[in-house]
């Protein structure tokens, strides 16, 4: 094949090779998420890192510096104690994304990526941007919708108001809620809130109180940011931007002759991150690949999918038989090719993931 997967440092990630280092001081203000795309066909954004602790550090405040949730950096560092990760080690930040599946425009949430992606209107003749943010989506009994929404309206400082599923909730745990929460340091909402059109308006986009659960199941349902993200994105999003909820754990993109694949725990119907089914997750891939000529390297292509760690990997390259044609370029999705609500799952039974083929019938646009 004139290439072969095992010269490109045991498959990790195209991203490996390139992976930049970071020196820190200790962990300040967030690192910007905001990217410049080349064309409208580009899929792949940013450079994963790493960095080199001092000895105050823990990896929630490097998660929180680098806009990445405190899981999606526990994960990648396996055998790190995250309160106390001591100094002088290297560490791993995942900084590398395949964007979402369909239109990339308004504001996508993917669930298992507990990830925000806003795609602001270009300006003429200006450059195509993503910015993206981790979030906490809702925990068990707190599902966060899914499907195709909008924001219907905004509030500095807001007054949170508890639900009464809520109040009853936190009395039935012994810490019982007042009607209502003044803006300040106690209000769970943070400084900035949108609102949502799903479930009659009852869920919101929203900072928080507690920067260190960005990124889990912990919310009733609502879309929680880091205090200093939602303070950047909330002037960005107008009343009607259009939001959609979806959940698709594998995000696959041919790039430059290789098949790139990222993996994602799977969330299940109450919003909880589950083991991922290697088998159900290989046959996605194999739909993913459909019937362009490939050498995959399925032992490596299910380790990353039994790790789900979120790094993108080199998992398959197209043939290189001088007697076949070059295989057509996907084009890129339709505006109508949005996911459509998934239905609630039985309980505790992961619902089936969405993945984008590469041969261009699903919904991930294909760089080559």
């Amino acid at each position: 094949m004139g290439r072969n997967l095992n010269r490109r440092g045991g498959l990790r990630s195209a991203a490996a090779a390139s992976i930049g280092l970071v020196a820190l001081g200790g962990a300040g203000p967030a690192s910007a998420t905001q990217y410049t795309l080349a064309n409208q066909t580009d899929v792949v954004v940013g450079q994963d890192k790493s960095v080199v602790t001092v000895y105050e550090d823990t990896l929630y405040d490097l998660a929180r510096k680098f806009s990445l949730g405190s899981e999606e950096l526990i994960r990648v560092n396996p055998g790190v104690d995250p309160w106390l990760p001591g100094a002088g080690n290297t560490l791993v930040v995942p900084d590398r994304h395949i964007l979402p599946p369909g239109p990339h425009e308004g504001i996508v949430v993917n669930l298992p990526e507990h990830r925000l992606y806003y795609y602001p209107k270009p300006k003429r003749g200006g450059p195509i941007e993503v910015i993206t943010y981790p979030v906490s989506i809702g925990k068990m009994d707190w599902r966060t919708p899914l499907g195709l929404t909008r924001v219907t309206g905004k509030q500095k400082n807001p007054v949170w108001y508890p639900p009464e599923s809520v109040r009853k909730e936190h009395a039935e745990a012994g810490d019982p809620l007042p009607p209502s929460v003044p803006s300040g340091p106690d209000n769970p909402l943070g400084l900035f809130a949108m609102r949502l059109a799903a479930g009659n308006g009852t869920y919101l986009i929203h900072g928080t109180n507690n920067p260190i659960a960005v990124g889990l199941a912990v919310t009733h349902g609502c879309i929680r940011m880091y205090p200093d993200d939602v303070a950047a994105l909330f002037p960005l999003i107008s009343v009607g931007t259009p939001v959609r909820l979806i959940n698709v754990p594998i995000k696959v993109a041919w790039v430059d002759g290789e098949l790139l694949l990222e993996a994602h725990p799977p969330v299940d119907a109450q919003g909880q991150s589950v083991e991922p089914d290697i088998d159900q997750f290989a046959d996605m891939l194999r739909t993913a690949v459909g019937d362009t000529t490939v050498a995959i390297h399925w032992d490596y292509a299910r380790e990353v999918l039994q790790k789900a760690d979120g790094v993108i990997a080199t998992v398959a390259l197209e043939a290189e038989d001088p007697n076949m044609p070059e295989p057509a370029s996907s084009p890129a999705p339709p505006p109508d090719s949005a996911p459509a609500p998934n239905g609630a799952p039985a309980p505790n039974v992961p619902p089936a993931p969405n993945v984008a083929p590469a041969n261009g019938a699903g919904v991930i646009a294909t760089s080559r």
